[in-house]
Protein backbone atom coordinates (compact mmCIF):
# COMPACT_ATOMS: atom_id res chain seq x y z
CA UNK A 1 0.00 0.00 0.00
CA UNK A 2 2.88 2.40 0.78
CA UNK A 3 4.20 1.92 -2.76
CA UNK A 4 0.78 2.74 -4.21
CA UNK A 5 0.38 5.89 -2.11
CA UNK A 6 3.89 7.10 -2.90
CA UNK A 7 3.59 6.45 -6.63
CA UNK A 8 0.33 8.42 -6.68
CA UNK A 9 1.77 11.34 -4.73
CA UNK A 10 4.84 11.72 -6.95
CA UNK A 11 2.83 11.24 -10.14
CA UNK A 12 0.32 14.05 -9.65
CA UNK A 13 1.15 15.79 -12.99
CA UNK A 14 0.72 12.48 -14.81
CA UNK A 15 -2.53 11.79 -12.98
CA UNK A 16 -3.90 15.19 -14.00
CA UNK A 17 -3.10 14.34 -17.63
CA UNK A 18 -4.78 10.93 -17.21
CA UNK A 19 -7.94 12.47 -15.75
CA UNK A 20 -8.14 15.12 -18.45
CA UNK A 21 -7.54 12.64 -21.27
CA UNK A 22 -10.14 10.22 -19.90
CA UNK A 23 -12.69 13.03 -19.73
CA UNK A 24 -11.88 14.11 -23.27
CA UNK A 25 -12.17 10.52 -24.52
CA UNK A 26 -15.61 10.23 -22.96
CA UNK A 27 -16.83 13.51 -24.41
CA UNK A 28 -15.31 12.94 -27.85
CA UNK A 29 -15.21 9.19 -28.46
CA UNK A 30 -14.32 9.51 -32.14
CA UNK A 31 -11.49 11.97 -31.56
CA UNK A 32 -8.94 9.28 -30.73
CA UNK A 33 -8.27 6.05 -32.58
CA UNK A 34 -7.87 2.81 -30.65
CA UNK A 35 -4.14 2.92 -31.39
CA UNK A 36 -3.84 6.44 -29.97
CA UNK A 37 -5.79 5.54 -26.84
CA UNK A 38 -3.69 2.44 -26.30
CA UNK A 39 -0.40 4.23 -26.89
CA UNK A 40 -1.40 6.78 -24.25
CA UNK A 41 -2.40 4.01 -21.82
CA UNK A 42 0.96 2.29 -22.26
CA UNK A 43 2.79 5.56 -21.58
CA UNK A 44 0.83 5.81 -18.33
CA UNK A 45 1.86 2.24 -17.48
CA UNK A 46 5.50 3.13 -18.10
CA UNK A 47 5.21 6.07 -15.69
CA UNK A 48 3.57 3.89 -13.03
CA UNK A 49 6.31 1.28 -13.36
CA UNK A 50 9.06 3.87 -13.10
CA UNK A 51 7.54 5.67 -10.11
CA UNK A 52 6.76 2.38 -8.36
CA UNK A 53 10.24 0.94 -9.05
CA UNK A 54 8.76 -2.00 -10.95
CA UNK A 55 10.36 -4.00 -13.74
CA UNK A 56 8.35 -6.53 -15.73
CA UNK A 57 10.10 -9.29 -17.66
CA UNK A 58 8.10 -10.53 -20.63
CA UNK A 59 8.16 -14.01 -22.18
CA UNK A 60 6.35 -15.58 -25.13
CA UNK A 61 5.41 -12.54 -27.20
CA UNK A 62 5.97 -14.75 -30.25
CA UNK A 63 3.01 -16.88 -29.11
CA UNK A 64 0.49 -14.08 -29.60
CA UNK A 65 -1.73 -14.57 -32.69
CA UNK A 66 -0.77 -12.18 -35.47
CA UNK A 67 -4.26 -11.44 -36.78
CA UNK A 68 -7.77 -11.15 -35.41
CA UNK A 69 -9.23 -10.98 -31.96
CA UNK A 70 -8.45 -13.27 -29.07
CA UNK A 71 -9.00 -13.61 -25.34
CA UNK A 72 -6.13 -13.67 -22.85
CA UNK A 73 -6.95 -15.60 -19.69
CA UNK A 74 -4.64 -14.71 -16.81
CA UNK A 75 -4.29 -15.62 -13.15
CA UNK A 76 -5.17 -12.70 -10.87
CA UNK A 77 -2.84 -11.35 -8.16
CA UNK A 78 -3.63 -7.69 -7.65
CA UNK A 79 -4.06 -4.15 -8.92
CA UNK A 80 -0.97 -4.29 -11.12
CA UNK A 81 -2.06 -7.32 -13.20
CA UNK A 82 -3.78 -5.49 -16.07
CA UNK A 83 -1.03 -2.88 -16.19
CA UNK A 84 1.63 -5.58 -16.41
CA UNK A 85 -0.09 -7.28 -19.34
CA UNK A 86 -0.83 -4.05 -21.19
CA UNK A 87 2.76 -2.89 -20.75
CA UNK A 88 3.91 -6.19 -22.27
CA UNK A 89 1.35 -6.33 -25.10
CA UNK A 90 2.26 -4.04 -28.01
CA UNK A 91 -0.95 -4.26 -30.05
CA UNK A 92 -4.08 -2.62 -28.63
CA UNK A 93 -5.98 -4.75 -26.15
CA UNK A 94 -8.46 -4.04 -23.39
CA UNK A 95 -9.78 -5.62 -20.21
CA UNK A 96 -12.96 -7.04 -18.74
CA UNK A 97 -13.22 -5.55 -15.26
CA UNK A 98 -15.55 -6.15 -12.32
CA UNK A 99 -18.05 -3.29 -12.22
CA UNK A 100 -17.52 -2.14 -8.62
CA UNK A 101 -13.72 -2.16 -8.69
CA UNK A 102 -13.63 -0.59 -12.15
CA UNK A 103 -15.10 2.66 -10.81
CA UNK A 104 -12.33 3.31 -8.31
CA UNK A 105 -10.42 6.53 -8.97
CA UNK A 106 -7.77 6.18 -11.70
CA UNK A 107 -8.92 2.64 -12.57
CA UNK A 108 -12.16 4.16 -13.89
CA UNK A 109 -10.32 6.64 -16.10
CA UNK A 110 -7.82 4.07 -17.33
CA UNK A 111 -10.54 1.60 -18.34
CA UNK A 112 -12.43 4.38 -20.10
CA UNK A 113 -9.39 5.28 -22.18
CA UNK A 114 -8.89 1.72 -23.45
CA UNK A 115 -12.67 1.20 -23.77
CA UNK A 116 -12.75 -1.74 -21.40
CA UNK A 117 -15.90 -3.66 -20.49
CA UNK A 118 -17.42 -3.71 -17.00
CA UNK A 119 -19.17 -6.81 -15.66
CA UNK A 120 -21.91 -6.25 -13.07
CA UNK A 121 -22.19 -9.50 -11.10
CA UNK A 122 -25.35 -8.40 -9.32
CA UNK A 123 -27.46 -7.32 -12.29
CA UNK A 124 -28.22 -10.29 -14.55
CA UNK A 125 -29.53 -8.16 -17.40
CA UNK A 126 -26.46 -5.91 -17.49
CA UNK A 127 -24.22 -8.96 -17.09
CA UNK A 128 -25.79 -10.63 -20.12
CA UNK A 129 -25.47 -7.44 -22.18
CA UNK A 130 -21.78 -7.16 -21.29
CA UNK A 131 -21.11 -10.79 -22.21
CA UNK A 132 -22.72 -10.34 -25.63
CA UNK A 133 -20.84 -7.07 -26.12
CA UNK A 134 -17.44 -8.63 -25.39
CA UNK A 135 -18.15 -11.66 -27.60
CA UNK A 136 -19.09 -9.41 -30.50
CA UNK A 137 -16.03 -7.21 -30.05
CA UNK A 138 -13.71 -10.23 -30.03
CA UNK A 139 -15.38 -11.45 -33.22
CA UNK A 140 -14.66 -8.05 -34.74
CA UNK A 141 -10.97 -8.31 -33.86
CA UNK A 142 -10.52 -6.78 -30.40
CA UNK A 143 -8.24 -8.45 -27.85
CA UNK A 144 -9.47 -8.85 -24.28
CA UNK A 145 -7.85 -9.64 -20.93
CA UNK A 146 -10.07 -11.78 -18.68
CA UNK A 147 -9.33 -12.94 -15.13
CA UNK A 148 -11.28 -16.21 -14.71
CA UNK A 149 -10.55 -16.49 -10.97
CA UNK A 150 -12.82 -13.51 -10.34
CA UNK A 151 -10.99 -12.04 -7.33
CA UNK A 152 -7.37 -11.75 -6.28
CA UNK A 153 -7.31 -11.56 -2.48
CA UNK A 154 -4.18 -13.30 -1.14
CA UNK A 155 -3.61 -15.20 -4.39
CA UNK A 156 0.12 -14.45 -4.56
CA UNK A 157 1.70 -17.09 -6.82
CA UNK A 158 -1.07 -19.56 -6.15
CA UNK A 159 -3.91 -20.02 -8.63
CA UNK A 160 -7.50 -20.46 -7.51
CA UNK A 161 -10.17 -22.41 -9.36
CA UNK A 162 -11.21 -20.85 -12.68
CA UNK A 163 -14.83 -20.03 -13.41
CA UNK A 164 -15.78 -22.08 -16.50
CA UNK A 165 -18.34 -19.50 -17.63
CA UNK A 166 -15.54 -17.01 -18.24
CA UNK A 167 -14.47 -19.07 -21.23
CA UNK A 168 -17.71 -18.41 -23.09
CA UNK A 169 -16.12 -15.21 -24.40
CA UNK A 170 -13.71 -17.31 -26.44
CA UNK A 171 -15.88 -20.32 -27.27
CA UNK A 172 -18.84 -18.27 -28.48
CA UNK A 173 -16.63 -15.97 -30.56
CA UNK A 174 -14.62 -19.01 -31.78
CA UNK A 175 -11.45 -17.08 -31.05
CA UNK A 176 -7.98 -18.14 -29.87
CA UNK A 177 -7.45 -18.57 -26.14
CA UNK A 178 -4.11 -17.21 -24.89
CA UNK A 179 -3.18 -18.35 -21.37
CA UNK A 180 -1.18 -15.71 -19.47
CA UNK A 181 0.86 -16.55 -16.40
CA UNK A 182 1.59 -13.69 -14.00
CA UNK A 183 4.37 -14.18 -11.48
CA UNK A 184 5.14 -11.93 -8.49
CA UNK A 185 2.60 -9.38 -9.69
CA UNK A 186 1.12 -9.25 -6.18
CA UNK A 187 4.40 -7.84 -4.83
CA UNK A 188 3.90 -4.47 -6.54
CA UNK A 189 1.12 -3.27 -4.22
CA UNK A 190 0.81 -6.22 -1.85
CA UNK A 191 4.20 -6.25 -0.13
CA UNK A 192 5.36 -3.67 2.41
CA UNK A 193 8.31 -1.44 1.58
CA UNK A 194 9.65 0.34 -1.47
CA UNK A 195 12.37 -2.03 -2.62
CA UNK A 196 12.53 -2.62 -6.40
CA UNK A 197 10.15 -5.32 -7.61
CA UNK A 198 10.48 -7.58 -10.64
CA UNK A 199 7.37 -9.26 -12.05
CA UNK A 200 6.91 -11.66 -14.94
CA UNK A 201 4.35 -11.91 -17.74
CA UNK A 202 4.29 -15.16 -19.73
CA UNK A 203 2.19 -15.37 -22.90
CA UNK A 204 1.71 -19.11 -23.40
CA UNK A 205 0.92 -20.95 -26.62
CA UNK A 206 -2.64 -20.24 -27.73
CA UNK A 207 -5.46 -22.74 -28.06
CA UNK A 208 -7.27 -22.26 -31.35
CA UNK A 209 -10.94 -23.04 -31.91
CA UNK A 210 -10.08 -26.19 -33.85
CA UNK A 211 -8.29 -27.51 -30.75
CA UNK A 212 -11.01 -26.88 -28.17
CA UNK A 213 -14.30 -26.95 -30.12
CA UNK A 214 -15.16 -30.43 -28.84
CA UNK A 215 -14.56 -29.54 -25.18
CA UNK A 216 -16.92 -27.98 -22.66
CA UNK A 217 -15.90 -24.84 -20.77
CA UNK A 218 -15.04 -26.82 -17.63
CA UNK A 219 -12.47 -28.91 -19.52
CA UNK A 220 -11.08 -25.82 -21.25
CA UNK A 221 -10.74 -23.92 -17.96
CA UNK A 222 -8.87 -26.85 -16.41
CA UNK A 223 -6.42 -27.05 -19.33
CA UNK A 224 -5.71 -23.31 -19.26
CA UNK A 225 -5.33 -23.25 -15.49
CA UNK A 226 -2.97 -26.25 -15.54
CA UNK A 227 -0.72 -24.57 -18.10
CA UNK A 228 -0.57 -21.38 -16.04
CA UNK A 229 0.14 -23.30 -12.83
CA UNK A 230 2.95 -25.28 -14.50
CA UNK A 231 4.55 -22.07 -15.76
CA UNK A 232 4.39 -20.41 -12.34
CA UNK A 233 5.98 -23.45 -10.70
CA UNK A 234 8.77 -23.41 -13.28
CA UNK A 235 9.61 -19.71 -13.15
CA UNK A 236 8.60 -18.32 -9.76
CA UNK A 237 11.47 -16.92 -7.74
CA UNK A 238 10.28 -17.86 -4.24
Amino acid sequence: MLRLVLSVLISIPTIIILLWTARDCRLHEDKYSEEERYAFARRMVDVVKKKSRVTTVVYGVENLPVNGGYVMYANHQGKYDSLGIIGAHEKPCTVLAEEKRSHLILADQFISIIKGARLDRFDRKKQFETILHVIEEVREGRRYIVFPEGGYDANHNEVQKFLPGAFNYATRSKSPIVPVALIDSYKVYGVKGLAPVETQVHFLKPMYFEEYQGLDTMAISDIVRDRIVETIKKFKTV
